[in-house]
Formats: structure tokens, sequence, C-alpha cells
């Protein structure tokens, strides 16, 4: 489905009027998927998550630790071999938050500790607005930091309110729910799929694709590759050294790893005025593909396990 989702959009991407219905499609369902989470889980487990120190410092040491750190590696190494805005955009991908919709949904398909997954990828976008800038202006010398109070706005109207609407109408739905769960599997795929869809689509609108080589465009996607599979690698690894359980496992692997390209491309744009802006969120577009291919099989697999 996600192959068939990018292929899509590579044939059909959205133009004029259907960009703005695709923007009002993903925020809807996007709003629907925390409703859910909302709806379906309890008080008691959420203060689990929230209260679970470890689990949440092991995913923040991941995003803003272990990211910024190959960041520091990769700027030195990879400039004279690929443009300038590209390397700072490889950089910049190692300074952002974690996704909160696909993190969660991932985690909830593989059956791991959704409580704990939804605060530490809240978490993450909350702080994200205000260490994402410091981290640029620390780590790339000539970006103008700022904060975003524009994307913290959107963060409480399309992620924190849906999910306290769900938490007041549960008392009302839980058990509907939990008798229908493949409708909460179908808005746990959906989400990803039609944010796959308008994410690629604005790629091919903007021909993002088609300001580099294909060498460099594999280049970048061999170091996001790269980039992924060690941070996939260090998670898996310190979560299983540090006697976590399966659950806590599958939420520090899939929160930790990932970076939001909701949150990027807009903070680009502010932080990197003047620049290539398609350049430099080029490799953020292809890891965020990526990511969501790769945590797909890897969420399939835990669910495999599970059952």
């Amino acid at each position: 489905m996600l192959a068939g989702t990018v292929a899509l959009a590579a044939l059909f991407p959205a133009r004029g009027r259907a960009t703005g219905v695709v923007e009002v499609l993903v925020n809807l369902a996007v709003a629907l998927l925390f409703l859910l989470y909302g709806a379906r889980l309890k008080p008691s487990a959420i203060w689990a998550g929230v209260s679970h120190w470890r689990l949440q410092a092991l995913i923040f040491a991941s995003t803003y630790g272990l990211f910024p750190l190959i960041a520091l590696g990769i700027g030195p190494l990879l400039r004279g071999h690929l443009p300038a805005d590209t390397v700072t955009g490889l950089v910049f991908l190692c300074l952002l938050p974690s996704t909160v919709q696909s993190s969660i949904a991932f985690t909830a398909i593989a059956r791991g500790n959704v409580p704990g997954a939804l605060c530490a990828a809240s978490l993450s976008n909350v702080l994200g607005v205000f260490l994402t800038p410091i981290l640029v202006s620390q780590v790339l010398p000539g970006a103008s930091g700022g904060f975003s109070l524009a994307a913290l706005e959107q963060i409480g109207l399309q992620i924190l309110l849906p999910f306290l609407v769900g938490q007041a109408i549960r008392p009302f739905v839980a058990d509907w729910l939990a008798a229908h769960r493949p409708l909460t599997a179908a808005v746990d795929r959906g989400s990803i799929l039609i944010v796959v869809y308008s994410a690629f689509s604005a790629g091919m609108v903007a021909g993002i694709w088609h300001q580099l080589s294909p060498l460099s465009i594999g280049a970048v996607f061999v170091i996001d590759a790269v980039i992924l599979g060690v941070v996939l690698l260090v998670t898996t690894l310190a979560s299983r050294r540090l006697g976590f359980s399966r659950e806590d496992e599958i939420a520090i692997v899939f929160c930790g790893s990932k970076k939001s390209m909701a949150g990027g491309i807009p903070m680009a744009t502010v932080l990197f005025a003047g620049h290539a802006v398609g350049l430099i969120v080029l490799p953020l577009m292809l890891f965020h593909q990526l990511q969501l291919f790769v945590c797909a099989a890897l969420a399939r697999r835990f669910a495999r396990r599970a059952g």
C-alpha cells in the first residue's frame, strides 16, 4: 500500500485546489487518529506512560543526543563531496524532533507501549519547537534560530485537543471501539498513507527531484539509510541491554528513530531563509519515505511475533 501510494503521488500529485483538499484530509486523518487514541487509552495507562522516565529519557537521548552526534560527524565528512545546501540538509535532518502520528501508529500496529510512545512523541515535538533552532544555531553557523509558535499551536489543535476530546467521550465509546478493532487499525494505516501521499506530492510539484543529479540523489538516499540503520541498531541494543520490556522496546525503536517532515519543512523555511530550501529539505523528504517503509516492515514483524 505504501508503494502504491508513492506511485500514485508520482503519477498524479496533488496540484492547485487539490493540494488544499489533501491538506484538509491530512489534518482530519491525524485528528481522528488521536481522537481514537484518546478514546481507547485508559487514564491510568497515560499516567504510566508519562511517569515511565527511563523510557522517555532513552527516546529523548536518541532524538536530541545520538542524532546530533551523527550530525557533527557527517557534516565535515561530506563537505566538498555534495552540494553545500544538501550537506546542510543532512545535518538539519538530525536536529529535528521525532514524528508524532507515524511513531504512535507504528507502535500501535506492532503492539507496543502506545501511551509511552504518545507521551514521548508529543514531548519531542513540543520541545523541538525550542531545541531544534538552538541546535541549528550551534551546529550550522550562519543559520538564524527562532521559535515557531505556529508549530506549537498546530500540535495543540491537531493532536492534544482531539486526544482530550477522545478522553472525554471514552466512557461512551470505549467498549464499541474495543469490539471494532479493524476500524482503529484502518485509521492507523490510513493516516500514514495520506501523509505519504501529501509529502511525496509536494516534492513532485516543487520539482525537488530534478534539482540534483541521479547520482547525488542516490548518495543522499544511501546516507539517509545508514543514519536510519545506525539509530535503529543503537536503540534496539540499548533498550535490550537496559532491560526494557518488548512493548517498551517497540516504542523506543519507533519514536527514537524518526524525524518529522511535517515540522521540519516549516522550520527550514524560517531557519534557512535565503538558501535553497528545496535542496535542504530533500534529505529529510527521502529519509521520511525511507523511515516509513522500514518501520512498516518492522511493525509487521513485531506484530507477527506478538501474535
